[in-house]
């Protein structure tokens, strides 16, 4: 059977979704990665260089993907809250994500690939900004950053839910008040905005 670069890849990026999300980077094993696979280490190398390399491609590649995932449609905070839903779902769906940026935050003194995830999160914050444009930049990048982080919170912390509640909610009841937490962000931005609040 012919090789394909690209099919090899993708089981080499899957193992190592599942190999650091459980691990963390210390603890993430080359060797497991490729076994999980099925490709030789050998080749590993030839495609991400090292360890780090190979963890570069997946915060950068798949984190992408639970963005792409929740496209901004529509306008007004009612765009907002869908967004924060479908966000949600994303992570929900792929649990690991959130779990590979906790791991990064408690490792690594540097976010890894800064300025490619950067671009990508400028991205969503200007399909954001013309669902409100009301909103100036800096209100935007923070509620962008405060519906990522609520939505990694239920995936990444899951005894607080126990902890915190008397009668734990289920994830249908977090991701509506996560939406409409959003929602109501977007609202009070949009009908109060302040005009020293910075450049744009």
């Amino acid at each position: 059977m012919a090789h394909d670069p690209a099919r090899t890849r993708e089981r080499l990026l899957s193992a190592a979704v599942d190999e650091f999300s459980a691990h963390g980077y210390a603890g993430a094993r080359i060797e497991r990665i490729s076994d999980v696979a099925g490709v030789n280490r050998e080749r590993l190398y030839s495609y991400f260089g090292n360890k780090r390399g190979l963890l570069e491609a997946v915060l950068v590649e798949r984190l992408a993907t639970a963005l792409d995932a929740a496209p901004v449609r529509g306008s007004g905070p009612e765009a907002v809250a869908a967004f924060a839903s479908d966000f949600f779902d994303a992570c929900v769906t792929a649990p690991d994500l959130a779990r590979l940026v906790a791991w990064e935050g408690l490792e690594l003194l540097e976010p890894v690939d800064l300025g490619r995830r950067r671009e990508r999160a400028r991205r969503k914050v200007e399909e954001l900004r013309t669902a409100v444009p009301e909103m100036t930049r800096v209100q935007v990048e923070e509620l962008l950053l405060t519906v990522v982080t609520l939505c990694y919170g239920w995936v990444v912390e899951p005894h607080l839910n126990e902890t915190i509640t008397s009668d734990a909610v289920d994830a249908a009841q977090r991701r509506t008040t996560i939406a409409q937490t959003a929602a109501a962000l977007a609202r009070v931005h949009a009908s109060g905005v302040r005009r020293d609040a910075g450049p744009g």
